[in-house]
């Protein structure tokens, strides 16, 4: 299997144009359970649609600090990109929005009716940077609806509010690769990312920015327990699904 390689991007899914061209909310997007925006960005010559998420309209929960949601989807995408998946869209954490400070992540239009139960049917293989990808970042919401397809073909994973805990929150529907070995591309990407996360690059100072010191010990220790056991773990805890599933 070839190493993942992350994708071209273009003028408009590069990280500043996302942080600094000017905001217009265009509505409210619906079934989500936090506030959450579509918004069109412009810099006065390129235009792009970006799902924003104020944390003002985050609900507190209990198990995370409450307006702390967007900085993970933040620090989700730079995970992502420290490994090479390129899995995750552009995401940045900005503070001069019309709705208050939040997360802005490239929109990618879809299909709602493709989610990971159906693309998994034909491509389940791919899917194993995601299950790496949930490990280390302790998603504790991959539910199947929180995985798309562009036009292209391209898989991406999105909705990563509640991640990065320090206690174990793994709940996902990616349960497929449960005591299967780690394949060599994915282990190279899994070096990679802790390459990244213990020197002093741009990944660590983003994340430092982004999280809390002891999550980001947490996320170091998790990719060198994986990286260490070599197999994905099993589903466990009381609560290893999502809900709901979709």
């Amino acid at each position: 299997m070839s190493r993942i390689q992350r994708p071209s991007r273009s003028r408009l899914t590069d990280v500043g144009f996302l942080r600094a061209a000017s905001v217009e909310v265009v509505g409210l997007l619906p079934y989500a359970s936090n506030y959450t925006f579509l918004a069109r960005l412009s810099d006065g010559e390129n235009k792009e649609l970006v799902v924003y998420k104020p944390t003002r309209g985050e609900r507190p929960l209990w198990d995370f600090p409450h307006g702390t949601l967007a900085a993970r989807e933040a620090a989700a995408y730079l995970v992502s990109e420290g490994a090479g998946w390129g899995i995750v869209p552009p995401t940045v954490l900005r503070t001069d929005a019309p709705l208050g400070g939040g997360s802005f992540q490239l929109f990618i239009e879809h299909d709602p009716e493709l989610h990971y139960f159906t693309l998994s049917e034909t491509r389940l293989d791919e899917f194993e940077v995601f299950a790496a990808f949930d490990v280390v970042t302790n998603n504790a919401d991959r539910k199947a609806g929180h995985v798309l397809q562009d036009a292209k073909g391209k898989l991406w994973a999105v909705d990563h509010g509640l991640t990065f805990n320090v206690e174990e929150k793994l709940r996902t529907v990616i349960w497929e690769f449960a005591d299967r070995p780690i394949g060599d591309a994915v282990r190279a990407n899994l070096q990679e990312l802790l390459d990244a996360l213990e020197s002093d690059g741009e990944i660590r100072r983003g994340l430092a920015e982004l999280l809390m010191a002891e999550e980001t010990r947490a996320l170091i220790a998790r990719t060198k327990l994986l990286l260490r056991l070599g197999v994905y773990p099993q589903p466990g805890g009381h609560r290893p699904y999502p809900w709901p599933l979709v």
